[in-house]
Protein backbone atom coordinates (compact mmCIF):
# COMPACT_ATOMS: atom_id res chain seq x y z
CA UNK A 1 0.00 0.00 0.00
CA UNK A 2 2.14 2.73 -1.30
CA UNK A 3 2.35 6.51 0.25
CA UNK A 4 0.88 5.10 3.55
CA UNK A 5 2.36 5.79 6.19
CA UNK A 6 3.70 2.71 8.69
CA UNK A 7 5.76 1.90 11.51
CA UNK A 8 9.00 0.40 11.27
CA UNK A 9 9.32 -3.33 11.38
CA UNK A 10 8.49 -6.51 9.34
CA UNK A 11 7.36 -10.00 9.23
CA UNK A 12 8.70 -12.60 11.88
CA UNK A 13 11.20 -14.95 9.82
CA UNK A 14 11.14 -18.61 10.68
CA UNK A 15 12.09 -19.99 14.63
CA UNK A 16 12.66 -15.73 15.22
CA UNK A 17 10.94 -14.63 18.22
CA UNK A 18 8.76 -10.97 18.01
CA UNK A 19 11.80 -9.19 19.64
CA UNK A 20 14.74 -10.40 17.71
CA UNK A 21 12.36 -9.81 14.53
CA UNK A 22 11.84 -5.95 15.41
CA UNK A 23 15.95 -5.39 16.64
CA UNK A 24 16.37 -6.79 12.76
CA UNK A 25 14.31 -5.24 11.04
CA UNK A 26 15.03 -1.72 12.77
CA UNK A 27 18.87 -2.34 11.67
CA UNK A 28 17.45 -2.93 8.10
CA UNK A 29 15.40 -0.21 7.80
CA UNK A 30 16.57 2.31 10.33
CA UNK A 31 20.41 1.49 10.52
CA UNK A 32 20.29 1.47 14.24
CA UNK A 33 20.98 -1.47 17.14
CA UNK A 34 17.51 -1.05 19.36
CA UNK A 35 16.95 -2.14 22.58
CA UNK A 36 13.63 -3.49 22.90
CA UNK A 37 11.35 -2.99 25.68
CA UNK A 38 8.12 -4.53 26.40
CA UNK A 39 5.34 -4.90 24.53
CA UNK A 40 2.38 -2.01 24.40
CA UNK A 41 0.03 -2.97 21.72
CA UNK A 42 -1.07 -6.31 19.84
CA UNK A 43 -3.97 -5.56 17.36
CA UNK A 44 -5.45 -8.33 14.68
CA UNK A 45 -6.87 -6.28 11.51
CA UNK A 46 -8.69 -7.99 8.63
CA UNK A 47 -8.53 -5.97 5.37
CA UNK A 48 -11.56 -6.13 3.03
CA UNK A 49 -9.69 -8.31 1.01
CA UNK A 50 -9.50 -11.05 3.27
CA UNK A 51 -6.03 -10.46 4.15
CA UNK A 52 -5.22 -10.83 8.62
CA UNK A 53 -2.36 -9.46 9.84
CA UNK A 54 -1.45 -9.63 13.46
CA UNK A 55 0.61 -6.78 14.48
CA UNK A 56 2.69 -6.62 17.46
CA UNK A 57 3.98 -2.92 18.78
CA UNK A 58 6.93 -2.49 21.60
CA UNK A 59 8.58 -0.06 23.22
CA UNK A 60 12.08 1.20 22.06
CA UNK A 61 13.82 3.60 24.92
CA UNK A 62 17.38 3.73 23.96
CA UNK A 63 19.31 2.39 20.42
CA UNK A 64 22.81 2.85 18.99
CA UNK A 65 23.54 4.35 15.70
CA UNK A 66 22.01 7.22 14.17
CA UNK A 67 19.42 6.65 12.08
CA UNK A 68 18.88 6.63 8.02
CA UNK A 69 16.48 6.36 6.10
CA UNK A 70 17.32 2.81 3.97
CA UNK A 71 14.11 1.60 2.83
CA UNK A 72 11.26 4.58 3.30
CA UNK A 73 10.20 7.21 1.28
CA UNK A 74 9.97 9.62 4.05
CA UNK A 75 10.88 9.25 7.52
CA UNK A 76 9.48 11.38 10.37
CA UNK A 77 9.92 11.85 14.07
CA UNK A 78 6.15 13.03 15.79
CA UNK A 79 4.35 13.83 18.72
CA UNK A 80 1.94 10.99 19.68
CA UNK A 81 -1.02 13.86 19.70
CA UNK A 82 -0.04 14.47 15.90
CA UNK A 83 0.07 11.05 15.03
CA UNK A 84 -4.03 11.08 13.39
CA UNK A 85 -2.56 13.91 10.43
CA UNK A 86 -0.28 10.68 8.75
CA UNK A 87 -2.45 8.84 6.46
CA UNK A 88 -1.47 5.81 8.40
CA UNK A 89 -2.15 1.98 6.77
CA UNK A 90 -5.87 0.74 8.22
CA UNK A 91 -4.25 -1.89 10.47
CA UNK A 92 -2.27 0.84 12.21
CA UNK A 93 -4.74 3.51 13.48
CA UNK A 94 -5.99 1.57 16.30
CA UNK A 95 -2.43 2.00 17.74
CA UNK A 96 -2.48 6.08 16.18
CA UNK A 97 -5.71 6.70 18.12
CA UNK A 98 -4.35 5.50 21.18
CA UNK A 99 -0.89 6.88 21.14
CA UNK A 100 -2.50 10.13 20.25
CA UNK A 101 -4.91 9.72 23.09
CA UNK A 102 -2.14 8.99 25.84
CA UNK A 103 -3.28 5.71 26.28
CA UNK A 104 -0.19 3.56 25.76
CA UNK A 105 2.80 5.49 26.89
Amino acid sequence: MPLKWEFPGGKIEDREQPRDALRRELEEELGIRAKIDHEVARIQHEYPNGGMVELRFFLVREYAGEIENRIFKDIQWSMPQDLPKYDFLEADLTLVRDLAAGKLL
